[in-house]
């Protein structure tokens, strides 16, 4: 998570009132207006099922007062994790809302959180700190000391609270948050009226552990330092030119995510923008490296080449290039079936933002694109695919930017994948020059896509198009029969195309009932309805063999507001997703 000023949102979902103390935290939702429903025959099977869009709204400037933070649902998400526990999803995040109105909290006043029972209707939770921590100040200032460098007294601290992980380890729920200074690493001030053209000081990461996560800071133990930036470049903190972007710190101690291994080992991951992504072996109990060199005063966060310093702060495990500022940030890593998937999220935040996925059948690496480059090796010559999400804009719909730096995680029921980040909207919707500060939670179904028709067992992540809505707790099938697919469909090719906001837009794809293609792909189409995969065959796919293979889902039209057919998928060849509604 870069460094950004951040704007608030709101959403006008009405929760019955929770405290720590109550048992009650079911939300109170109004009843269903049925005159929003385009087509009388997409109405809720079960009267008590809520169409989430009608409930609240994306657009939620005009609740994003704090006074109205009980009402925020998703509004004001940013890089979230999520975990489950004692029942509940909760969700945690960096801090970031529109207008700033988070600060008006007083009591969790950093890392808000989240809680649901269905991972569509949220309620507000208190964050976990209400100021930087003393360790991370006085950890701080021993390095400056070592260094020979001024104190900088806790109070100046130009501080920033990003891109926690949680998990749950050990029947208690642990999580790792970042804490940035954003002073001079020379003089030790803040602002660029004292600029003295070094670079700003680093970041820490720090653990957390509690058994009540909606209990607020008295709820939670912090254990204190993990890990911190560190140099390559020895105490060389000047910059050659306020242009240069040859950065100083080798690893940015921000953006971790946690795995327990099937060997019962456990890591941290942990990058952004510098050098790549490292890879830290973690004591299970004590939730710290296992190599004692990495703590406070056992070892320098500095060393004078790449080679020393990977040896106390980590095995360097993906990069997207030689770079020292590569546009690479916030990993998330998962294990299914014998591989690793790491995700991360690519490009600027506020509009390009979109997430990329690698794998390997070892923690350490190589992780491999669908394509076979080493993204380990920094082998970016065929690029990084899939596409996992991406910019993207429906015909009904304003669209939606900055889409990633994605928590991945179980249901814990049906064991299917989710994938949950902020998206954004464009600027001036609705006329708001700010609207592009608007950040929703938007919570996917993630769908594993055949590598290619011909390898129907290489399983690959993509998001669906659609944001989750929990359709089935409305009486509707999850089954998808043959029957079902046929008719008009708005087709996204989901492509990496830097800074369009706007675009990709939607073309009208036909898929008729006769098995042929027609509109922006003509061809045939067939269809496996036990394991919901639509294969599409055409000439109009460029690079691919021919044919597509496409995961099918029901799932809610947000723009329209009825529940349709949706799908996603990608071929190994291709340079973008393919992303599709049934709109009629």
């Amino acid at each position: 998570m870069k460094k950004l000023l951040y704007l608030t949102t709101v959403v006008a979902i009405v929760f019955s009132s929770c405290s720590k103390d109550s048992d009650e935290h079911s939300p109170a939702m109004p009843e269903v207006d049925t005159t929003k429903h385009s087509d009388p025959s997409q109405l809720p099977q079960n009267p008590e099922f809520i169409i989430p869009n009608q409930v609240y709204k994306d657009n939620y400037a005009s609740y994003s007062g704090w006074d109205k933070h009980s009402e925020w649902n998703l509004a004001n998400t940013h890089d979230p994790t999520v975990f489950f526990y004692n029942g509940m999803y909760y969700m945690f995040g960096t801090d970031a809302s529109y207008g700033n109105e988070h600060l008006k909290n007083t009591n969790g006043k950093h890392f808000q959180g989240k809680r649901s029972y269905d991972l569509v209707n949220w309620e507000w939770i208190p964050g976990i700190m209400n100021e930087y921590p003393q360790w991370a100040a006085d950890s701080l200032n021993a390095i400056r000391s070592r260094m020979g460098l001024p104190q900088i007294e806790k109070a100046d601290i130009a501080e920033g609270f990003w891109a926690p992980c949680a998990r749950v380890v050990n029947g208690k729920v642990r999580l790792y948050y970042s804490v940035i200074c954003d002073n001079y690493i020379g003089n030790g001030k803040a602002g660029d009226a004292n600029y003295d053209n070094s670079w700003t000081e680093r970041s820490f990461i720090g653990v957390m552990e509690t058994t009540d996560p909606a209990g607020g800071p008295s709820a939670w133990t912090d254990l204190g330092y993990v890990t911190t930036s560190s140099s390559d470049k020895g105490v060389d903190y000047n910059r050659v030119s306020k242009t240069n972007w040859d950065g100083y710190f080798y690893y940015n101690a921000i953006d971790p995510t946690y795995i327990v291994c099937p060997d019962g080992k456990h890591y941290l991951i942990h990058g952004s923008w510098h050098s790549g992504f490292a890879l830290l072996e973690i004591n299970p109990v004590t939730g710290k490296p296992v190599n004692s060199k990495d703590l406070i005063g056992m070892g320098e966060p500095y060393a004078d080449n790449a080679t020393d310093l990977e040896a106390r702060y980590g095995k360097r495990i993906a990069t997207r290039g030689l770079s020292r500022w590569q546009a690479a940030e916030a990993p998330e890593i998962i294990y299914k079936d014998g591989y690793y998937y790491l995700f991360m999220a690519w490009d600027g935040l506020d509009v390009p933002y979109n997430t990329r996925v690698v794998r390997s059948q070892n923690i350490e690496g190589p992780y491999l694109t669908n394509r076979g480059a080493n993204f380990t090796a920094g082998d970016e010559a065929t690029k990084v695919f899939p596409i996992v999400t991406h910019p993207y804009k429906f015909k009904d719909g304003n669209g939606w930017v900055g889409i990633s730096h994605c928590a991945v995680f179980q249901n814990d029921k049906t064991k299917e994948w989710f994938y949950m980040s902020q998206g954004r909207f464009p600027a001036n919707v609705g006329g708001n020059q700010y609207s592009n500060a608007l950040m929703m939670g938007h919570v996917r179904k993630l769908v594993w896509c055949p590598r290619s028709p011909e390898e129907p067992d290489d399983l690959w992540p993509i998001a669906l198009p659609e944001r989750y809505a929990n359709v089935a707790s409305g009486g509707y099938s999850t089954d998808v029969a043959k029957d079902d697919i046929a008719g008009e469909y708005e087709l996204i090719n989901l492509g990496y195309n830097y800074g369009k906001q706007d675009e990709p837009e939607a073309n009208n794809l036909i898929i008729n009932a006769d098995g042929t293609l027609s509109g922006a792909l003509k061809g045939t189409w067939t269809y496996d309805a036990a394991k919901r995969w639509l294969t599409l065959t055409s000439d109009d796919l460029p690079n691919s063999t021919g044919s597509v293979v496409v995961c099918v889902e029901r799932e809610l039209d947000w723009e329209k507001g009825v529940v349709t057919i949706v799908f996603a998928g990608s071929h190994w060849k291709l340079t973008y997703t393919l992303w599709g509604k049934r709109v009629k």
